[in-house]
Parts: structure tokens; C-alpha cells; sequence
């Protein structure tokens, strides 16, 4: 097996849509036109991305309307006028929008590649090696499985996370076969597994239980890692507690679901968020088995202010402690727009928190 290489300058994916772009998307451009503005804007990101030092590049999911989007679309079923509630929490008057998808109302059928007009023009002009994202298969039976409506075609959010399971792992191994270098899977719903109020959640509206969820939800992103695993190609998980507009919808450290996750999850990288009390302490890290990454996410993607570079040498030497410094890297906690509105920040934070990024790993791992 090939040495993987550390990306010690790592970044979730995301970036912050420019303000022409987003109003052309609004406004309702002819396709055409529209793919034109994306590739001239990505190709600004990827300068921009190469500039600031990063290890590995994306297309900052400028083509995306949020995170998931590229699934929603190529795969008919949804209904995306419909959405299960949820509360975010934060401290911008902003707000947030209430859901990044929509519900399931007929049989899942995959219409087109998810990320199919992504990666032909990442592998002409990233000019390195770049990363992929693809939401986790359970993201969807929360936020699109509504009683009443969805049970009728698929009888319980199992049956409907084992068919979102079969679309993706089909995906993964297909773009692994075209030569991704780095596939990576956002899986910010781990976290309803830690925080009590959406344990809670879990058994009054989904009608699970939240440990057993949990086994299902590692096995069905196995499932789907397996199926792009390929020599060379690193294969990474992303977890946060969620990401809109600096807002957020969960809290709590790593520690209830650490050795379960951080010893089965089949990837080579964990990103996880650092960024402020709201994630816990590194303790969880000791589960972390040898010779895996952990990349660090202690620069806010949810704030303008700049971290200082004192006190993120500082966490990386206690998170040290519990995993070796070799096998730790660093990042933002999470992309600057996980929906294309994106964070309460300025490109001017976003690029300055990025090259800190590379400023900070440059100085650790010379």
C-alpha cells in the first residue's frame, strides 16, 4: 500500500460564494451561462487556494446550492418544497435556513453522476492534488424521512438509508475509478449522537434508538468508504455539529461515541471540529488507532476574528498528547458555506484564516 500524503494544510471544502455568482444563480441564467461564471470563479478559487498554501485543493462546492446538493440533484425523489423542521443556535441575527434539502415522497432513482461535471474539471486545472466531498448517506433519514409521507414508499428510515447507501457506494466507487486523489465524506449528523436534546429527538420523532442508530450509521459509511477504497487514495470523514450561516444545531465532545466511531469508521483522515467549548476535550483522540490522521479544526469558519497563532500551536500540543504529532494535521472546524449563502464572514477572513492554516502547519511540520 502507498504512503499517503499527510495534507498537513487541509480544508473541509466549502468556500464562500461571490456575491455575482450567487445573484446570477437567483436570478435564473440560461445552464450555460451559469457553468461559464462557476469555472471562471473556480479557477479564482484554486489561485487563490494555491496562494494561501494549502496541501490540497477544492472547487470550494461553488456548483453546489449547499453541501448535499449535488445528491438531491441527480437523484429524483425529493420534494424539495417540503423540509423537516429544525432549530439552529448561534449568535447572529442572520438566521439560518431551515434545511439544505428536502423530503423523500417517491422512490429514490438516480438520474445523473453526483459529481460528474466536478471532477473532469478539477483533474484539467487544479494542477495538484484536490479533494472531493460528498455528503454521508446519513445525512438524509433525519432531515428527509417524514412519517406520513415518506413511510409510504419506504416503511422505516432504514429501508430508505439502505437504498441511499446502494445510489452512493455506486458513486464512490466510480469516482475513485476516474482518479479522485482525495475523497472526502461530511457527516455532520454524529453529532445528534452526542448531544442529549437530539438523542431525545431521535426516539420521540424517529422513533430509534440513538445507540443502535449509531452501528447503523458506521456501517452504512463503511459500506460506501469500501466501495472507493482503492490504492493511493485517501479517504477522509468530516464531522461537525453543523454549519448555516455561523449558526450551529448541536453541542458536546467526542467522548459517548469516540471508540466506537474513531475505531471502526474505515477512513484514513478524521476532521473533526475544534474550534470553540462546544467540542469537548482531545481526551477522545487516545481511540484514535495508530498511524490514522486527525486534522484539527481549530480556526472558525463561523467567525471574522482571527486566531491567534500562539494559541493554536498551543492545542496542537495537547492534542499531541494523545495522538502523535506525525499523525496530526490542521484545518478550519468546517467550510466557510456549507449552504451557498455561506458564514457570517468576508473572503478578506476566509483567505486569512486559510493561509494562517498554512502559515501554522509550515512552522509544526517543517
Amino acid at each position: 500500500m502507498p504512503q499517503l500524503p499527510p495534507y498537513r494544510a487541509d480544508h473541509v471544502g466549502s468556500l464562500l460564494r461571490p456575491a455575482e455568482l450567487l445573484q446570477m444563480r437567483h436570478s435564473g441564467v440560461a445552464l450555460e451561462q451559469l457553468r461559464k461564471a462557476e469555472d471562471e470563479y473556480i479557477l479564482r478559487a484554486l489561485q487563490r487556494q494555491q496562494e494561501a498554501g494549502l496541501d490540497i485543493l477544492t472547487d470550494g462546492e461553488l456548483r453546489r446550492r449547499n453541501f448535499m446538493s449535488d445528491f438531491v440533484d441527480a437523484v429524483a425523489g425529493f420534494d424539495t418544497d417540503d423540509a423537516v423542521g429544525r432549530s439552529w443556535s448561534g449568535t447572529d441575527s442572520t438566521g439560518a435556513v431551515s434545511s439544505v434539502t428536502g423530503i423523500v415522497t417517491s422512490k429514490l432513482r438516480q438520474v445523473a453522476p453526483l459529481t460528474g461535471h466536478e471532477v473532469p474539471f478539477m483533474q484539467a486545472h487544479a494542477h495538484g492534488n484536490f479533494k472531493i466531498t460528498l455528503p454521508s448517506p446519513t445525512q438524509f433519514p433525519a432531515i428527509s424521512y417524514k412519517r406520513g409521507i415518506t413511510d409510504k414508499i419506504y416503511p422505516t428510515a432504514s429501508t430508505l438509508l439502505a437504498e441511499i447507501v446502494a445510489i452512493m457506494s455506486k458513486e464512490l466507487h466510480s469516482l475513485s475509478s476516474q482518479g479522485a486523489s482525495y475523497i472526502q465524506i461530511d457527516a455532520p449528523r454524529y453529532s445528534y449522537y452526542i448531544d442529549p436534546k437530539w438523542r431525545a429527538w431521535m426516539k420521540a420523532e424517529m422513533g430509534q434508538d440513538p445507540d443502535s442508530a449509531l452501528k447503523e450509521s458506521v456501517e452504512a459509511d463503511n459500506a460506501c468508504l469500501q466501495a472507493a477504497r482503492r490504492p493511493g487514495i485517501t479517504l477522509a470523514i468530516h464531522l461537525c455539529r453543523g454549519n448555516n450561516r455561523s449558526h450551529w444545531y448541536a453541542e458536546g465532545g467526542y467522548d459517548a461515541i469516540a471508540e466506537q466511531l474513531f475505531s471502526t469508521l474505515a477512513v484514513d483522515r478524521f476532521l473533526l471540529e475544534y474550534d470553540d467549548e462546544r467540542s469537548g476535550s482531545f481526551e477522545p483522540l487516545r481511540f484514535v488507532p495508530r498511524g490514522k490522521m486527525v486534522v484539527l479544526g481549530l480556526i472558525s469558519s463561523k467567525r471574522p476574528e482571527l486566531e491567534q497563532k500562539s494559541e493554536i500551536l498551543r492545542r496542537i500540543k495537547q492534542a499531541s498528547r494523545y495522538v502523535p504529532l506525525e499523525n496530526l494535521a490542521l484545518s478550519p472546524q468546517c467550510g466557510f458555506a456549507s449552504t451557498a449563502e455561506g458564514n457570517v464572514v468576508s473572503e478578506e477572513n476566509q483567505w486569512a484564516k486559510l493561509s494562517l492554516v498554512h502559515e501554522v502547519a509550515r512552522e509544526v511540520w517543517r
